[in-house]
C-alpha cells in the first residue's frame, strides 16, 4: 500500500484550477480572474465557473493559487533604468495603472529592475527562463540581452509599453508622439511663432526622434525649413531632464536671434528651463511660449502653469495588461501588433501669441 508521499501530486492534491477551467470550458486565467475578482468576469461565465468549482469540490487558496495551476501568477515589469529614466515623471503613474489592472486579473506585479546593468539583465532573464513569472511588460526600452540570451527567446508572453517593438512581432502600446507634437507646433505657428528652440532627450532615443520629427513636419507644412528650430541637449538621458533644461536656458541667453517658442521633450526640461529664463528676466508667455511632453501633474502648479502634451498613461497601462492577458490565455493567437492611444494637448498659461516685435 502506498503512502501519500509516494503518490503523484495529482493523486492527493485535490482538484486543480485547470480541472475547473476544463469543466467550465474556459481558460485557466479566466477562472483565476473569476475567483480573485468576480466583477471582472461576465455573469454567465462566473456562474459556470462557480458550478464547476462546487461540482469538483475545488477550494481556491490565494497563497497557493499559482502553484495549484502549476504556473506563476506574477508579472514582471522591466524598467528602462531608474524610475526617472526614459519617460520621466510618468513612470510612477504607469506603474500604478498596471498594478491596478493586474490585481483585477488576479496577478501580482514584480518590478524586475531599477537599473539596466549587466547583472540586472542577467537577473531579468533568469526570472523569465526559470518560470518565476508568467509574463512581462517592458517599459520604454529594448529587450534585455545577456550572454547570447534574449528575453524574446524565453517564450514568455511579452508586451512593450511606450516603445514600438511591433517590428520584432511584439504587441506594443504607444502614444502618437509625432502627431501630438506636430499638432502642438502647428498651434504655435498659427499664433505667429516662426523661431523655435527644441529641448532634446538622448540622441537616438525613440521618443525624442518621434517628437522632433513631429515639430519638423509641422514647420515643413508651413513652408519653414528645419533650421527654424535650434536643438539643445541630446547628450544626456531623460533622468537628467532638469539639468538639460538649465543648460538650455544658458544656450537660449547666448543666442543672438532668440526663438519665441520652446518645445521640450519632457516636463522636467520645460520646468527647469522656464524657471531659469524667468529669473533672467524673460516673461512667459509674453516673450516666450513653452510646451512640453508627458502631462505630469506638477505642470498645473508651475508658474505660470505649463502647457503639456498629456500621455494617457492609465489607459495605456490597462491596454498593455489586457494584451498580456490575451497572450497568456492564447499564446498562439495572432493579434494586432501596434496599438496607439492618443495623447492630448493641455493648453495652459505658458502658451501664447508670438511677441509683436519679432
Amino acid at each position: 500500500m502506498k503512502n501519500n508521499k509516494d503518490l503523484p501530486a495529482e493523486e492527493h492534491s485535490g482538484p486543480l484550477m485547470a480541472d475547473v477551467a476544463r469543466l467550465a470550458g474556459v481558460a485557466i486565467s479566466t477562472v483565476s480572474r473569476a475567483l480573485a475578482n468576480p466583477g471582472r468576469v461576465n455573469e454567465k461565465t462566473r456562474v459556470k465557473i462557480d458550478a464547476a468549482a462546487k461540482q469538483l469540490g475545488y477550494t481556491p487558496n490565494a497563497m497557493a493559487r499559482g502553484l495549484r495551476v502549476g504556473k506563476s501568477n506574477v508579472v514582471m515589469i522591466i524598467l528602462p533604468g531608474s524610475l526617472y529614466y526614459g519617460v520621466s515623471q510618468v513612470i510612477p503613474l504607469v506603474l500604478q495603472g498596471i498594478n491596478r489592472s493586474l490585481s483585477q486579473n488576479g496577478y501580482h506585479l514584480m518590478i524586475a529592475n531599477l537599473d539596466r546593468d549587466e547583472a540586472s539583465e542577467r537577473h531579468i532573464l533568469d526570472l523569465a527562463f526559470g518560470g518565476t513569472v508568467r509574463g512581462a511588460i517592458i517599459l520604454s526600452s529594448d529587450l534585455p540581452v545577456d550572454g547570447g540570451r534574449s528575453l524574446k527567446d524565453s517564450a514568455l508572453p511579452i508586451v512593450s509599453l511606450l516603445f514600438d517593438m511591433s517590428h520584432a512581432a511584439l504587441p506594443s502600446v504607444v502614444t502618437n508622439d509625432r502627431q501630438a507634437v506636430r499638432e502642438a507646433t502647428a498651434e504655435l505657428l498659427a499664433l505667429g511663432h516662426r523661431r523655435f528652440l527644441y529641448l532634446a532627450g538622448p540622441q537616438g532615443n525613440y521618443h525624442d526622434n518621434e517628437r522632433y520629427l513631429g515639430a519638423v513636419e509641422a514647420l515643413a507644412a508651413a513652408g519653414l525649413p528645419e533650421t527654424a528650430i535650434v536643438r539643445s541637449g541630446g547628450s544626456l538621458d531623460y533622468q537628467h531632464g532638469f539639468q538639460i533644461g538649465v543648460a538650455a536656458a544658458t544656450e537660449f541667453a547666448d543666442l543672438i536671434l532668440k526663438p519665441t517658442a520652446v518645445i521640450a521633450t519632457s516636463d522636467d526640461m520645460a520646468i527647469s528651463f522656464m524657471s531659469c529664463v524667468q529669473r533672467m528676466g524673460w516673461k512667459i508667455p509674453t516673450d516666450l511660449s513653452i510646451v512640453s511632453f508627458d502631462g505630469a501633474p506638477v505642470c498645473e502648479y508651475s508658474l505660470p502653469p505649463l502647457s503639456t502634451i498629456e500621455q494617457p498613461v492609465e489607459e495605456m497601462g490597462q491596454m498593455a495588461v489586457n494584451l498580456l492577458m490575451e497572450r497568456i490565455d492564447a499564446p498562439d493567437k495572432v493579434t494586432a501588433q501596434r496599438h496607439v492611444i492618443e495623447s492630448k494637448l493641455i493648453r495652459r498659461e505658458s502658451f501664447g501669441p508670438a511677441p509683436s516685435n519679432v
